[in-house]
């Protein structure tokens, strides 16, 4: 059963936009000052493979219509203010289009984890606040004041290192967030540390206390009272900071799960990530919508008699006449190879199981249970499939059981040489 394209995919459109044009585009104007920085060497950051140029059939289709809907449901349920966190190239799906599609739709900021990030998004033309909140921004303070990155900090030597910056450029404060850590032991000021940190941020005329937040270790939990606990201890930071004549307009600590579990952490802002894919890291469903489908096609069949092998190790024997597909998609793309010799693809809308061993740019499937089978027929690794013999669906959250880890991983291990394809269905 040949496959057919599907509707209004964009390969080289103005929304969504080819990765490839994106690439090219100039930075921002920027003020006079800030231009006049010599920007430091960045690490370049490998091309995503082009639609445009895709040879084999494996491939990733971003739905932007269910990306939009995914915003609109968590913006009804926080109440606030949505700043989408875009980390490790938009959770997969291509920080670029995903970002000018959320910002378009209502977004009042971005989250990232890096200043590469952060400069990525602003060279594509997103104007909305960008936060970064990785942590680590060795000496590139000079890149974050030039493109108009909001950094995260919590401890002295930042804000000194960042302060220094500011004055050698003769630019104006600074925009940043303090973090405070309330529990997760990773980054943060902690309630020791704090008053000494509070004192050098009132002191530091070149930086300005827009945001306070922190990160909430155990929401996708449920009613975790450590939740409450870590909100106290916000709290008791938000007084420390207000004793030092520090107030933040800016106050934030909800992520996915909090967002729509505890009213309390929602503040002035929220930050989804995962939710804004289609997945909620409770567990549940909902009104959400996959966001990404992962697809390929069989490229050969073949038949084998009682005893005959399949793939690496032998590690998959026959024991019927049985015909096997191979399809273009391996653990280089994202398809574990934990998911050798158990998981499934679907096939004509039922689940083909995986076949041995798989490899780095190939699988086997069995297919001796599905009539009908093709060359080209369509395969789904991510996603739901309607065919001849049925639907289906394989969720990031099914790979993650399966795997025995999170859909945050499957997501974002998808690789950069499968193109992506925005849709508008």
């Amino acid at each position: 059963m040949p496959v057919s394209p599907p509707a209004k995919l964009a390969v080289n459109g103005s929304e969504p936009e080819s990765e490839s044009e994106s690439e090219s585009e100039p930075a921002p104007p920027t003020s006079d000052v800030s231009a006049t920085v010599t920007p430091l060497p960045r690490v370049l950051r490998p091309p995503r493979a082009v639609p445009a140029d895709a040879v084999r059939p494996t491939r990733a289709e971003v739905n932007l219509a269910n990306l939009r809907h995914n915003l609109h449901v968590v913006k009804r349920h926080a109440g606030v203010p949505v700043w989408a966190v875009l980390k490790a190239d938009g959770y997969g799906h291509g920080s670029k289009a995903v970002a000018r599609t959320l910002e378009r739709a209502g977004a009042a900021g971005v989250c990232v984890a890096l200043v590469e990030e952060g400069v990525e998004l602003r060279q594509a033309g997103i104007r909305a606040p960008i936060l970064v909140m990785g942590g680590y921004y060795g000496e590139a303070w000079g890149e974050l004041i030039r493109h108009r990155l909001t950094p995260v900090l919590y401890d002295a030597g930042q804000i000194q290192s960042l302060a220094a910056e500011v004055r050698y450029l003769e630019a104006a404060p600074v925009p940043v967030h303090l973090k405070i850590d309330t529990g997760m032991a990773r980054l943060g000021a902690t309630p020791a540390e704090l008053p000494a940190v509070a004192e050098l941020v009132r002191s530091t005329p070149e930086i300005e206390l827009e945001g306070l937040m922190t990160h909430l270790a155990c929401a996708d939990a449920g009613e975790d009272p450590s939740v409450d606990a870590q909100l106290d201890g916000f709290d008791e930071a938000a007084k420390t900071l207000a004793a030092h004549g520090l107030v933040p307009r800016l106050t934030h600590a909800a992520n996915s799960a909090a967002l729509f579990d505890n009213c309390r952490s929602r503040l002035s802002l929220v930050r989804p990530g995962l939710a804004l894919f289609g997945v909620d890291p409770r567990g549940k469903r909902g009104e959400l919508r996959p966001v990404m489908r992962v697809s390929t096609q069989i490229i050969a069949l073949r038949d084998l008699a009682p005893g005959q092998s399949v793939g690496y190790g032998a590690t998959f024997r026959v024991t019927r006449p049985s015909r096997i597909a191979t399809v273009p998609i391996g653990y280089a793309d994202g398809l574990s190879r934990a998911l050798s010799n158990r998981g499934a693809l679907l096939v004509r809308g039922r689940r083909a199981p995986i076949a041995g061993v798989i490899s780095m740019d190939m699988t086997m499937l069995d297919v001796t249970d599905l009539p009908g089978v093709s060359l080209r027929d369509e395969c789904v690794a991510l996603g739901a499939q309607k065919g001849p013999l049925g639907q289906g669906e394989i969720g990031a959250e099914d790979l993650a059981r399966e795997l025995g880890t999170i859909p945050w991983e499957v997501l974002t291990s998808i690789s950069r040489r499968v193109p992506r394809f925005y849709r508008e269905p």
